[in-house]
């Protein structure tokens, strides 16, 4: 049996303005390092065997918060881009409700809540989850099957996509999914990588 810990980074600065965020690589808010810190708080006791993060500094600063916060720091650590949070292309660094100006509050509610429309140059979560499963499937599922305990530290529609296949969503289904930030999600897992149980700390 192994433990699979999904976390979504902690609030980010554009989190704080209500912008859209997607790639671009801003930091940790005050509360967003609160948030770390009392996640790392709730994991207090757990060990991981390996850490999982995005490329994207806000991830790794999660983690690095956490892993030092239960005194794990020098767990091996994977970043990659395929964990990075949704593309929001054009829309990246304007406020939200900027955007409902221009565009159309029914407009910016398609951009974010459809499954698969994207934004203007941007993705979709059909296509966020189109990079994280595979992804997760090759090296996060592969490490739990040979009983590593793992930590995930990623974003709302990377983690959404994941959760969607953990739970098995609809498309429905998963467009009412919120991943609140710093709350740390805990599945158990069989040698064959089914799920036994979850949790939400």
């Amino acid at each position: 049996m192994a433990y699979l810990v999904l976390v979504r980074h902690g609030q980010s600065k554009y989190n704080e303005q209500n912008r859209f965020t997607g790639w671009k690589d801003v930091p940790l808010s005050k509360l967003g390092v609160e948030e770390a810190e009392n996640a790392a708080k709730k994991l207090v006791g757990f060990k991981f065997d390996i850490a999982y993060t995005s490329v994207l500094k806000r991830a790794i600063k999660t983690l690095e918060i956490i892993m030092k916060g239960i005194l794990h720091p020098n767990t091996p650590v994977r970043k990659d881009k395929a964990l990075n949070e949704r593309d929001y292309g054009d829309l990246i660094g304007m406020n939200k409700d900027d955007a409902r100006k221009k565009f159309g509050e029914e407009q910016v509610r398609i951009w974010r809540r459809s499954y698969d429309i994207r934004p203007p140059g941007g993705e979709s979560l059909k296509d966020t989850a189109e990079r994280a499963l595979p992804y997760f499937s090759k090296y996060i599922l592969a490490d739990l099957k040979k009983g590593k305990n793992v930590i995930v530290s990623a974003h709302g529609n990377s983690l959404r996509a994941i959760v969607m296949k953990l739970d098995s969503l609809t498309k429905e289904q998963v467009l009412k999914l919120e991943i609140p930030t710093g709350v740390p999600i805990i599945y158990k897992f069989d040698s064959k990588g089914n799920v036994i149980s979850k949790k939400v700390l």
